[in-house]
């Protein structure tokens, strides 16, 4: 099961999925945080609107990131998509206006939904034993 982490490249790869899921997951619950600090007793609706902005990014965007993930260079991609998560994270302390959320929102889990398929992608590259790629997916 953890063979695949001995390949380096993989490792590193893996390691980069785990923090940017975390990242991700911690985004979320900084929402509803600020949520709450922004509409008090209303932050349903911001979280609610925020949340169908993710699953709209996920369902929209991850077939075209699969398309995009074959044609452009996966590592670049990969790191540019966590750059924009980065810069997203870093900008939640700044917003003061439910619509900055959204805009906020929209960026980071349309970075995040096509992470997955390029990450995805990237494993065949690294992998070349079918028995190591299906452990490592």
């Amino acid at each position: 099961m953890f063979s695949p982490l001995r390949n380096a490249a993989y490792r590193h790869l893996f390691i980069a999925q785990v923090a940017a899921l975390l990242g991700t997951g911690m985004a979320t619950v900084a929402l509803g945080l600020l949520a709450h600090d922004l509409a008090g007793a209303s932050a349903g609706e911001i979280l609610g609107v925020a949340l169908s902005i993710k699953m709209i990014a996920y369902v929209g965007v991850a077939p075209f990131a699969s398309a995009l993930a074959s044609r452009l260079p996966r590592k670049t991609l990969l790191v540019s998509l966590d750059v924009v998560r980065a810069g997203v994270a870093a900008s939640l302390p700044f917003v003061n206006e439910a619509w900055q959320v959204y805009g906020l929102m929209t960026v980071l889990y349309v970075a995040s939904a096509a992470f997955t398929p390029a990450f995805q992608a990237m494993i065949p590259d690294l992998l070349e034993d079918e028995g190591e790629y299906t452990k490592a997916l």
